[in-house]
């Protein structure tokens, strides 16, 4: 697979394996090798930027956290938790060349009107959106610091 973009994160070595005309990287929160998608791609930078730059601990943070939304089961990308487990971001990742687009906000919004999380971080690797859940609303706020 072929990666031709640049993302707008800090470099993150991935350690790659080909296997059967796929590419694999490790799992880093669930265990294991997942294939390697231009999704999974932006995923894993978010990732590797919440632990090693905003100091989110691996043990708090999961992946395609499941969400009801009305008995239609959905996944979230990623969702970071409190100590006692409630969740306080939620991160939607895209591809590099899907842009971010009310529709995206309108899915992260659905799936934290069940996730009740204080921000919401909307990412395709290029662009990256941050809001915090107020009384009033969705504030958006500058983004991530140090990019």
């Amino acid at each position: 697979m072929s990666h031709s973009h640049e993302l707008n994160f800090p470099p993150v070595d991935l350690h790659r394996i080909e296997r059967d005309g796929r590419t694999y990287i490790p799992d880093t929160v669930r265990g294991g090798y997942i294939v390697l998608t231009p999704e999974e791609l932006v995923r894993r930078h978010a990732i590797a930027y919440l632990t090693g730059y905003c100091g989110v601990e691996l043990r708090t943070l999961m992946t395609e956290y499941p969400v009801d939304l009305n008995g239609t089961q959905q996944r979230a990308d990623i969702v970071v938790s409190d100590t006692s487990g409630h969740p306080v971001i939620l991160v939607e990742c895209k591809a590099p060349d899907v842009k971010i687009t009310g529709e995206v906000f309108a899915q992260a919004v659905r799936y934290n009107s069940v996730l009740q999380a204080r921000y919401i971080i909307l990412t395709n690797g290029m662009k990256h959106y941050c809001f915090e859940r107020t009384a009033e609303g969705y504030a958006r706020m500058n983004g991530f610091p140090h990019l």
